[in-house]
């Protein structure tokens, strides 16, 4: 990463914000894009909100660090960023410096969080209504964090237990995003019946983004973090227990769970659609910034759809980096009506494939 980290935070704010942006190329490829085809000021009030966000999700998936410590620390950083708290940023870097992996061995997330000073200032730096509109889900997010970690604090990981715990889950690591993008897009003059719509369908096209990342991403969460977001009921029902959903010997049966978690995320492309088409295009915001992820999202329930047994291996679910070209091409060219053609063409084939053959269609 390219880093500042010489100055002390605070003393130059263009070096912080510098230092912030390329800590998100770093953490996240898929949500750069985000923040690469949005336009200022949006640009740099998403980068800022997601770090934030970054830094507790780091925290709350490190499986090293003892629960209650885990909790603690996600309470002094929730603490440590409500601009109305006496606690400051360095308390929270305090807790979560003994669990800090070696300078030399840090990950782009574990550097981030490692610097939580460094985006704080940063973001102190943004006008207070953009502020105002950040933290509330950024506290919502965290606090759903300490909870969900003292809940299956004797489970060595997360164990959700039913469709219910999902939710709720998904809600707090995404449904809460999407209610900062939309307090960033309704600020100033906005009809009544579009802020309605906007603020109906945030949580669901969050929702719609993490149960996509939950049914593509089983092995990784097991093996890397020992989370296992599957819920045990449905699980129950193939007779399939959660520390074993990886087992080969259960993969047809842990497959149909992952289809079926895949199918329930696809209740959710309605009304993500709907907030696509209702968003303001101000602020910097831009219909690709969101469109893409959208897109990107079909085309992974596609592929899971094909091939729901990969989720359980290395292997993993993907689509391809020629699909995600075509469609930040696609979504960078057209305008808010395309979306739901687009979404029908990813649907049904690689969307690069589509358009090299337009018979296919």
């Amino acid at each position: 990463m390219n880093g500042h980290e010489s100055r002390p935070p605070g003393a130059d704010a263009e070096a912080d914000l510098a230092w912030c942006r390329d800590a998100v190329q770093d953490v996240s490829r898929t949500f750069a894009l985000t923040v690469d085809v949005l336009e200022e000021p949006m640009s740099t009030h998403i980068c800022l909100g997601y770090l934030l966000c970054r830094i507790a999700d780091t925290v709350e998936d490190a499986g090293h660090i003892p629960p209650a410590e885990q909790a603690a620390a996600l309470e002094t950083y929730d603490e440590a960023i409500d601009p109305a708290s006496d606690v400051s940023i360095d308390a929270f870097l305090t807790e979560i410096d003994p669990w800090l992996p070696p300078e030399r061995d840090r990950s782009a997330d574990w550097t981030v969080v490692a610097n939580a000073d460094r985006v704080l200032a940063a973001f102190e730096t943004l006008p207070e209504d953009v502020q105002a509109a950040i933290v509330p889900p950024v506290s919502e997010l965290v606090s759903g964090m300490a909870m969900f970690v003292e809940r299956h604090a004797g489970n060595g990981g997360l164990r959700i237990s039913s469709r219910e715990e999902l939710e709720e889950y998904c809600y707090y690591a995404a449904g809460t995003v999407g209610n900062l993008i939309t307090n960033l897009l309704t600020r100033g003059d906005l009809a009544a019946e579009k802020r309605r719509i906007l603020y109906e369908t945030a949580e669901d096209f969050g929702l719609l983004l993490q149960l996509v990342n939950i049914s593509k991403d089983v092995y990784d969460d097991y093996t890397e973090e020992n989370n296992v977001y599957l819920p045990a009921e449905w699980l129950d029902e193939e007779g399939v227990e959660q520390d074993a959903l990886v087992d080969p010997a259960n993969r047809d049966e842990a497959a149909a769970v992952v289809d079926r978690t895949a199918d329930h995320a696809r209740s959710f492309l309605d009304d993500a659609e709907a907030y696509l088409t209702a968003m303001p295009l101000k602020h910097g915001n831009t219909l690709a910034a969101w469109g893409v992820p959208f897109l990107l999202a079909v085309g992974t329930l596609r592929e899971l759809a094909a091939r729901p047994e990969d989720a359980l291996t290395e292997r993993g679910v993907k689509v391809s980096r020629e699909e995600v070209y075509a469609v930040v091409a696609a979504m960078s060219s057209t305008g808010r009506d395309s979306v739901s053609e687009l979404r029908h063409q990813i649907a049904d084939q690689p969307f690069h494939r589509a358009i090299s053959n337009p018979q296919s269609r």
